[in-house]
């Protein structure tokens, strides 16, 4: 995110990372976070009792989101997903992508939305890759937004 122009600090709507029992697993969704040996994560990765956290995400019923955001009729919504800098390009994100997206179907999910920040063009273009459409765009704040959509079924 820092690499894009985007200090972390600055994201606003954080507090579901203070309690993610209630934000994601009470509210319908899900969070998972992934990791490794912390060998192969790098020394700047936050360290866990079995390795290093090198990605997370998680999604919300649409209806349970941001009170900004889109809501869908059916639809699960992305949020927090990251993958630590170092451990980019290495599959992680892909991966949980595709488990958060099995799970939103196996709980009736349908479609999937996600929204990112144009300036992160790594973001952008992995979301295009891994089929998800276009489906608007906003501004909130200093944030030009981009809109994804996909179908799962």
């Amino acid at each position: 995110m820092r690499d894009a122009g985007t200090d972390p600090a600055d994201v606003p709507g954080t507090d579901d990372l203070r309690d993610v029992e209630t934000a994601y697993l009470e509210a319908g969704g899900a969070f998972l976070v992934g990791t490794t040996p912390a060998a192969a994560a790098g020394e700047a990765v936050p360290r866990v009792r079995d390795g290093a956290l090198v990605a997370m995400g998680g999604f919300v019923p649409a209806a349970a989101g941001h009170d900004d955001e889109r809501t869908v009729e059916g639809a699960a919504e992305l949020h927090r997903m990251r993958v630590a800098p170092s451990c980019q390009r290495r599959g992680y994100g892909r991966r949980l992508l595709r488990a958060l997206e099995t799970a939103a179907g196996r709980s009736g999910f349908d479609p999937v939305l996600a929204t990112t920040a144009r300036r992160q063009a790594a973001a952008v273009e992995f979301y295009a890759d891994e089929g998800y459409a276009v489906a608007g765009e906003s501004t909130e704040g200093d944030y030009e937004l981009v809109h994804f959509e996909k179908e799962l079924g």
